[in-house]
């Protein structure tokens, strides 16, 4: 069953946008940043949610507040290229806690996939565990991420599709 498709006005975009800020906030408090009353701001609301714009919300979490941690880009070519190898590659990746991020991509690899370990000796299991699964890995390369300057959870919204 496919998702209803709604044309969206400068108003469900800007709902997105404050949202992407603060998912907290009351709905008194939405509805007066966007310019409406509290009844049809929820209205709206729960429209973009059963319409699949809205798919979730969340605590952005301090992972280093937790304990020491390492990101790891990684670059995966596969054996092949077909869609059975693409498949199951990715249905392994899904059952791995630690594959936060995975992109098919164009260009001299196939997938780029981003790791969160505990350290560079659990992010080397997990992708040992993946290799010997034998998955359709052929090579993969690895980038150390040594600190992350820009970090935005927030989309652009106004200036991908206007306002």
């Amino acid at each position: 069953m496919s998702q209803p498709t709604l044309k969206l006005d400068r108003i469900d975009m800007k709902i997105l946008a404050e949202l992407q800020k603060n998912a907290r906030m009351t709905n008194v408090t939405l509805a007066d940043a966007v310019g409406l009353s509290a009844s049809p701001c929820l209205m709206r609301v729960k429209r973009l949610e059963q319409a699949g714009y809205i798919t979730g919300y969340g605590a952005h979490v301090a992972l280093p507040k937790l304990g020491e941690t390492v990101t790891v880009f990684t670059e995966i070519t596969l054996n092949g290229h077909t869609r059975d190898y693409f498949q199951r590659f990715e249905q392994a990746l899904r059952g791995v806690e630690e594959a936060m991020e995975c992109h098919l991509v164009s260009g001299g690899y196939d997938y780029l996939v981003k790791f969160v370990t505990r350290g560079l000796p659990h992010y080397q299991d997990v992708i040992e565990t993946l290799i010997d699964r034998n998955i359709g890995i052929n090579k993969y390369f690895s980038y150390i991420v040594l600190r992350t300057p820009i970090d935005k959870p927030e989309l652009p919204l106004s200036t991908l599709f206007g306002e």
